[in-house]
């Protein structure tokens, strides 16, 4: 089957449904999926887990998340006895940053700011990636501009790999659903007004109405995005 068929497949079946698919289709090749354990991704890692997947599971520490996120961790690979693989940004390379331009360099211009997302984030997601065939995210269309048109199969030239966005066609609707009824845990910040938490100094709690990205990088006017999925 071409890339296009099997999407055509995907979109009639379950979220488990879907990831199975992929698993069987792509028998031979190595499967990862990166968790920043939001919402969208905590309702994957319920599939992944409840359906056994032979699926890797990895996130990125960046170094600069809140304590909330790290207890949701805990207690998320405990309830799912999974096996987490986590990426740190290079030690010396975060360091010469720092020392340079200091701990949070990232307000004073877009350019600081996306040099620290490549530090912490996009060079992990690099390493990260090495080696693997296809790359599962969390991706829907409606969290922003950026992401509103990608299929929920394709290539990614810029890594040389296969992108999987199984919750790409999922409302926030559906997805609340899904978490509630299968009783996912998730971070107790999204209560509080956090849809999309990511560092704890680039993230802030929206008002009812703003976008779903507007907490994140809310000083800066443009794109939010911090590259891993450009």
């Amino acid at each position: 089957m071409q890339v296009a068929d099997v999407e055509k497949s995907l979109k009639t079946l379950s979220l488990a449904g879907r990831l199975s698919l992929i698993r069987n289709h792509f028998a031979a090749d190595r499967i990862v999926f990166s968790t920043s354990f939001g919402q969208e991704d905590q309702a994957i890692t319920h599939a992944i887990a409840t359906e056994a997947l032979d699926i890797e599971i990895f996130t990125l520490d960046t170094g600069r998340q809140f304590q909330e996120s790290y207890e949701l961790i805990d207690l998320t690979t405990k309830k799912y006895g999974i096996a987490l693989k986590t990426y740190f940004p290079n030690t010396q390379k975060t360091e010469e940053f720092v020392a340079q331009k200091g701990f949070n360099s990232f307000y004073q211009s877009v350019e600081n700011r996306k040099e620290c997302c490549f530090i912490r984030k996009i060079e992990p997601l690099n390493r990260a990636l090495e080696g693997a065939h296809i790359w599962i995210t969390g991706l829907r269309a409606e969290q922003s501009d950026n992401r509103s048109s990608m299929p929920m199969l394709e290539w990614d030239e810029a890594k040389n790999i296969l992108k999987f966005n199984p919750l790409m066609d999922w409302t926030f609707a559906d997805l609340e659903s899904y978490l509630h009824t299968h009783k996912i845990p998730q971070n107790p910040l999204h209560k509080k007004g956090f849809v999309s938490i990511g560092c704890a100094p680039c993230t802030r709690a929206i008002a009812e109405g703003e976008h779903p990205r507007a907490g994140r990088w809310w000083w800066e006017n443009s794109q939010k995005e911090c590259g891993l999925h450009a």
